[in-house]
């Protein structure tokens, strides 16, 4: 029997599984990375970040909570909230294509090491402190440990994890179109989104594509799995949702 036939018993078998409590832990981290999406574009309103070292230490001495925010302190906590994501989607779908869902999963994984390399706010932190405790012939030894961690924030890591977060969710939501797990319409938003995503590559305007495929999609994307993980958290099935009208086909 096909992979493609056994798909309406993946749907019982998944919600009845013993992955329950992760389903519901990546259920709380979806939403908590909804809500951390709006609170940076304010920070980075409100503060944009500098451009040099020296500019990066006066903002950390002035506020170092605003120093580490500016720095995308809550991106390396959405991006650690995603383990429970990657690991939940494995469980929910390897019997689809384990194949493919072990390469999204190491992808997904890697991205998210990859952009704990690319954010060294806590370093910077700790540069700008010894630049204010330092000598003024010292100072320059500082600055220029701070303008190698602003190369890193904007280096290959930063790259690799960018392209890595739009692959690896890509690949999940193409998975879920041959599933009875998720919705299609939550597979045509995932892949949508960040499909959009990598239009961030494109010259002069990937801006706005990062930021469309941000707002709205992905954070539609995150209430729509969000939901249907605590759905599979409580062992509900796809059936059994669309029953109680818990999700459109």
């Amino acid at each position: 029997m096909s992979q493609l036939k056994q798909n309406p018993l993946i749907g019982v078998e998944t919600a009845n599984s013993s992955w329950n409590w992760l389903y519901r832990v990546a259920g709380v981290a979806a939403l908590i990375s909804l809500v951390i999406i709006p609170i940076q574009v304010i920070i980075f309103i409100v503060s944009p970040p500098p451009t040099t070292a020296i500019g990066w230490f006066t903002l950390f001495q002035n506020n170092k909570l605003l120093g580490l925010l500016a720095f995308e302190l809550l991106i390396i906590v959405s991006n650690a909230l995603a383990i429970p994501i990657y690991l939940a989607f494995y469980a929910a779908l390897r019997r689809v294509s384990e194949s493919f869902m072990a390469i999204a999963t190491v992808i997904g994984l890697v991205g998210i090491v990859a952009s704990f390399v690319a954010r060294p706010a806590f370093e910077m932190l700790y540069l700008s402190d010894q630049y204010a405790a330092a000598t003024t012939d010292s100072q320059s030894m500082f600055l220029a440990a701070g303008e190698v961690m602003i190369a890193m924030s904007k280096g290959t890591a930063s790259h690799l994890s960018y392209i890595f977060a739009a692959l690896a969710p890509l690949i999940i939501s193409v998975v879920m179109l041959r599933s009875n797990i998720f919705s299609k319409a939550t597979a045509y938003i995932g892949i949508l989104a960040n499909v959009i995503a990598l239009g961030f590559y494109v010259p002069e305007i990937g801006i706005i594509f990062g930021i469309i495929s941000v707002c709205p999609f992905l954070m539609i994307w995150e209430i729509l799995i969000a939901r249907r993980f605590f759905q599979l958290g409580r062992g509900i099935s796809k059936e059994e949702a669309n029953r109680i009208g818990g999700m459109s086909r």
